[in-house]
Protein backbone atom coordinates (compact mmCIF):
# COMPACT_ATOMS: atom_id res chain seq x y z
CA UNK A 1 0.00 0.00 0.00
CA UNK A 2 1.53 3.32 -1.34
CA UNK A 3 0.92 6.11 1.85
CA UNK A 4 3.34 8.54 1.98
CA UNK A 5 4.19 10.64 -0.56
CA UNK A 6 4.49 7.86 -3.05
CA UNK A 7 6.13 5.45 -0.94
CA UNK A 8 5.31 2.62 1.16
CA UNK A 9 4.52 2.67 5.07
CA UNK A 10 8.08 0.19 5.01
CA UNK A 11 9.85 2.15 2.58
CA UNK A 12 9.65 5.32 3.89
CA UNK A 13 10.28 3.79 7.98
CA UNK A 14 13.55 2.02 5.96
CA UNK A 15 14.25 5.08 4.51
CA UNK A 16 13.73 6.98 7.59
CA UNK A 17 16.55 5.22 10.06
CA UNK A 18 19.07 4.73 7.26
CA UNK A 19 18.86 8.39 6.82
CA UNK A 20 18.91 8.71 10.77
CA UNK A 21 22.13 6.28 10.74
CA UNK A 22 23.74 8.77 8.19
CA UNK A 23 23.10 11.60 10.11
CA UNK A 24 24.45 10.13 13.48
CA UNK A 25 27.60 8.69 11.74
CA UNK A 26 28.31 12.54 10.81
CA UNK A 27 27.17 14.45 13.76
CA UNK A 28 29.77 12.42 15.75
CA UNK A 29 32.00 13.20 13.50
CA UNK A 30 31.41 16.59 14.18
CA UNK A 31 30.51 17.31 10.58
CA UNK A 32 27.80 18.63 8.56
CA UNK A 33 26.25 17.18 4.89
CA UNK A 34 24.60 19.17 2.15
CA UNK A 35 21.01 17.59 1.24
CA UNK A 36 22.39 16.39 -2.15
CA UNK A 37 25.04 14.20 -0.71
CA UNK A 38 22.77 12.68 2.23
CA UNK A 39 20.23 11.83 -0.48
CA UNK A 40 22.83 10.62 -2.73
CA UNK A 41 23.87 8.36 0.03
CA UNK A 42 20.56 6.59 0.15
CA UNK A 43 20.56 3.11 -0.85
CA UNK A 44 16.90 1.92 0.23
CA UNK A 45 14.96 4.99 -0.89
CA UNK A 46 15.68 7.54 -3.47
CA UNK A 47 14.73 11.40 -2.96
CA UNK A 48 15.05 13.98 -4.89
CA UNK A 49 17.02 16.84 -2.32
CA UNK A 50 14.50 19.45 -3.31
CA UNK A 51 10.92 16.84 -2.89
CA UNK A 52 8.51 18.06 0.03
CA UNK A 53 8.53 14.67 1.17
CA UNK A 54 12.34 14.63 1.70
CA UNK A 55 11.49 17.74 4.14
CA UNK A 56 8.97 16.15 5.84
CA UNK A 57 11.27 13.20 6.41
CA UNK A 58 14.03 15.36 8.80
CA UNK A 59 10.70 16.99 10.01
CA UNK A 60 10.30 13.30 11.32
CA UNK A 61 13.60 12.51 12.44
CA UNK A 62 14.49 15.86 14.13
CA UNK A 63 11.38 15.87 15.68
CA UNK A 64 11.21 12.01 17.39
CA UNK A 65 15.37 12.86 17.81
CA UNK A 66 14.30 15.95 20.33
CA UNK A 67 11.36 14.31 22.09
CA UNK A 68 14.23 11.70 23.10
CA UNK A 69 16.09 14.91 24.89
CA UNK A 70 19.32 14.44 21.64
CA UNK A 71 18.58 17.85 19.85
CA UNK A 72 17.09 18.47 16.37
CA UNK A 73 19.57 16.19 14.62
CA UNK A 74 18.93 17.25 11.03
CA UNK A 75 20.65 20.41 12.04
CA UNK A 76 23.39 19.28 10.33
CA UNK A 77 21.85 18.67 6.75
CA UNK A 78 22.64 22.11 5.20
CA UNK A 79 23.06 23.96 1.65
CA UNK A 80 25.79 23.39 -0.78
CA UNK A 81 25.80 26.66 -1.46
CA UNK A 82 24.94 30.03 -0.49
CA UNK A 83 24.26 30.39 3.31
CA UNK A 84 25.41 26.33 4.07
CA UNK A 85 22.99 26.10 6.65
CA UNK A 86 19.81 24.39 7.22
CA UNK A 87 16.49 25.66 4.74
CA UNK A 88 13.56 27.23 6.03
CA UNK A 89 11.95 24.07 6.85
CA UNK A 90 14.31 23.64 9.87
CA UNK A 91 13.73 26.70 11.36
CA UNK A 92 10.09 26.35 11.11
CA UNK A 93 10.36 23.20 12.96
CA UNK A 94 12.87 24.57 15.76
CA UNK A 95 10.40 27.48 16.81
CA UNK A 96 7.26 24.83 16.50
CA UNK A 97 9.96 22.83 19.16
CA UNK A 98 10.57 25.99 21.26
CA UNK A 99 13.85 27.23 20.15
CA UNK A 100 14.30 30.94 19.80
CA UNK A 101 14.52 31.74 16.31
CA UNK A 102 14.85 35.40 16.24
CA UNK A 103 18.65 35.03 15.28
CA UNK A 104 18.56 32.26 13.02
CA UNK A 105 22.43 31.57 13.35
CA UNK A 106 22.36 31.83 16.97
CA UNK A 107 19.60 29.05 16.74
CA UNK A 108 21.59 27.01 14.28
CA UNK A 109 25.05 27.18 16.01
CA UNK A 110 23.57 26.18 19.33
CA UNK A 111 21.57 23.28 18.00
CA UNK A 112 24.35 22.64 15.68
CA UNK A 113 26.75 22.50 19.11
CA UNK A 114 24.09 20.48 21.13
CA UNK A 115 23.74 17.62 18.27
CA UNK A 116 27.20 17.66 18.11
CA UNK A 117 28.23 17.23 21.60
CA UNK A 118 25.63 14.51 22.34
CA UNK A 119 26.41 11.95 19.21
CA UNK A 120 30.57 12.84 19.08
CA UNK A 121 30.42 11.49 23.52
CA UNK A 122 27.83 8.78 23.14
CA UNK A 123 28.97 5.01 23.38
CA UNK A 124 25.46 4.49 21.79
CA UNK A 125 25.91 2.00 18.70
CA UNK A 126 24.56 3.24 15.89
CA UNK A 127 21.24 2.20 14.41
CA UNK A 128 21.16 -1.08 12.41
CA UNK A 129 20.68 0.37 8.35
CA UNK A 130 17.82 -1.60 7.02
CA UNK A 131 18.33 -4.00 4.28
Amino acid sequence: MINRFGYTEKQWRDGKEEMRSLLIERASARGIIPYSELVSKLKCIKINPEAFALGHMLGEISSEENAQGRGMLTVIVVHKNGDYQPGPGFFELAKELGRNTSNIMECWIKELHQVHDYWSKTQQPLPKVPG
